[in-house]
């Protein structure tokens, strides 16, 4: 068999035990070493004698991966961001938020809806976990919906759907992985994250007011609250945008040189919302889980990250992504119909797969084909396909599956977003949740077909970086 049928036997049985319920990680490892194993014994045209030494040439290969490809300093914002999140949780930041997007904006339509999609936007861009910020939220704003008279089903697919957002909004840790896998700039992929991740809360809100016009009695609204007690409600939420504008200055400066790299400006985002919880009275246990829940996230994403890149050095081995690539560019269709057509393959296949695993296996095959169909990672913007060089299409991919991933995250049959809010509430079943999430399937489809049909969205922040 040549490289390449090897690839794409041994990627359509990593798919099949994926699907009967092994881990991504595992999945993953144990194809690249199998596809490892496989090349080089064929090499040595099948000779049993060769089978031992494809077998340590194999190990040596895949061994080298994880220090190799791990040891990287952009991958060290990933726990950097995700501690934030759960320290910014114990310091009340998360409450603080709620309280006043409720005294501003719950008097529209669905208003506490619409507060509870502001407040977790807010809350994301300082949490780079979507789980997390799902947990949090259920606690929060799903008891205070119930109380007044909404459906508790509608009220549990605004908090899951409204998580997703920490996924596109920096910090954002799959934003990181996302770079670190196509070698991309980190800073700018982060600064593309915040206007569409905006746009989407906007989507979202704009759906929310729609649904309790239709529907009088699904969402009401919540008046009575004076202008003083709107601005009272803003100084205990301000720390948001002080971490917020610290990260924004340490990824791109609009008055000068950046202050420092992305992680340095993660890491210092993190101490000040650690200050800020000591000075909120958090106690050493609430210290102790933050750093055990930052672990073990980073623990499970750094294995996928270290079982995908085994997979990814055989898939280099059998050339499958040139292959792939050099296929998608002879197809008779458009570019466009063919990324469109691309993206609803990971819609597809995110109702099978976590969003991270999702993105690690496809992106090695999926980005260089796409990068192709644009006319290579050095073109000019005149001469490409989708109107913008290399560097702005592999950023404006980025987003789109990122956005995608988002998707993924609330359809079933494992939308991890919604068995997480039906976790943290006993009240509602994982069905529930799944229904009460349904209408965001468009809203998030319309943000998608946006972000494709105008780039600019996505594009000017990073533009401005230069």
């Amino acid at each position: 068999m040549e490289p390449v049928d090897i690839g794409i036997a041994v990627s359509l049985g990593m798919l099949v035990v994926i699907i009967l319920g092994m881990r991504v990680a595992f999945a993953a490892a144990m194809a690249g070493l199998v596809g490892l194993v496989w090349i080089f014994w064929a090499k040595k045209g099948y000779d049993p004698d060769q089978f031992f030494w494809a077998l340590t040439v194999a190990a040596k290969t895949a061994g080298q991966v994880p220090h190799s490809k791990v040891a990287s300093q952009a991958l060290s914002l990933i726990p950097t961001f995700i501690l934030i999140g759960y320290l910014a949780y114990h310091a009340g930041l998360t409450r603080a938020l709620f309280e006043a997007a409720k005294r501003w904006f719950a008097w529209v339509p669905g208003g506490l809806a619409v507060s509870t999609v502001f407040a977790t936007a807010g809350f994301a861009a300082v949490s780079g976990a979507s789980v997390a910020t799902s947990a949090v939220f259920a606690r929060i704003a799903i008891p205070e919906m119930q109380e007044i008279g909404y459906d508790k089903r509608f009220a549990a697919g605004v908090v899951a759907a409204a998580g997703t957002l920490a996924s596109l909004i920096p910090p954002s840790a799959i934003l990181v992985i996302y770079a670190i896998i196509v070698e991309q700039d980190v800073g700018k992929l982060l600064l593309a994250g915040f206007i569409p991740g905006a746009f989407s809360a906007v989507v979202y809100t704009v759906l929310i007011v729609g649904i309790a016009l239709l529907w009088k009695n699904i969402g009401p609204p919540v008046r009575g609250f004076t202008w003083g007690q709107r601005f009272a409600a803003l100084p205990p939420a301000l720390p948001i945008v002080a971490v917020v504008v610290i990260i924004i200055f340490f990824v791109y400066n609009p008055f000068g040189d950046a202050w420092g790299t992305p992680t340095e400006g993660g890491a210092i985002g993190a101490f000040i919302v650690f200050c800020m919880a000591v000075y909120h009275g958090m106690r050493w246990a609430e210290l102790k889980s933050a750093l055990l829940e930052t672990a073990k996230l980073t623990v499970m994403i750094f294995t996928i990250i270290w079982g995908v890149l085994i997979y990814v050095r055989f898939l280099g081995f059998a050339d499958l992504p040139g292959a792939f690539a050099e296929w998608i560019t002879g197809l008779a269709m458009s570019p466009m119909l063919i990324l469109i057509c691309i993206l609803l393959a990971y819609a597809v296949l995110g109702m099978f797969m976590d969003a991270i695993g999702m993105l690690l296996l496809t992106l090695p095959v999926v980005y260089p084909a796409v990068m192709a169909l644009n006319g290579g990672e050095a073109v000019s913007a005149a001469d490409s396909t989708f109107g913008m060089s290399g560097p702005m299409c592999a950023i404006w991919f980025g987003i789109l599956v990122v956005k995608m991933a988002e998707f993924c995250l609330i359809t079933p049959p494992i939308g991890l977003n919604c068995f997480v809010v039906a976790g943290v509430r006993p009240d509602l079943s994982v069905q529930d949740v799944f229904r009460g999430v349904a209408p965001f399937f468009v809203a998030d489809a319309v943000t998608i077909g946006l972000l494709v049909a105008f780039p600019s969205i996505v594009l000017f922040l990073p533009s401005l970086a230069g």
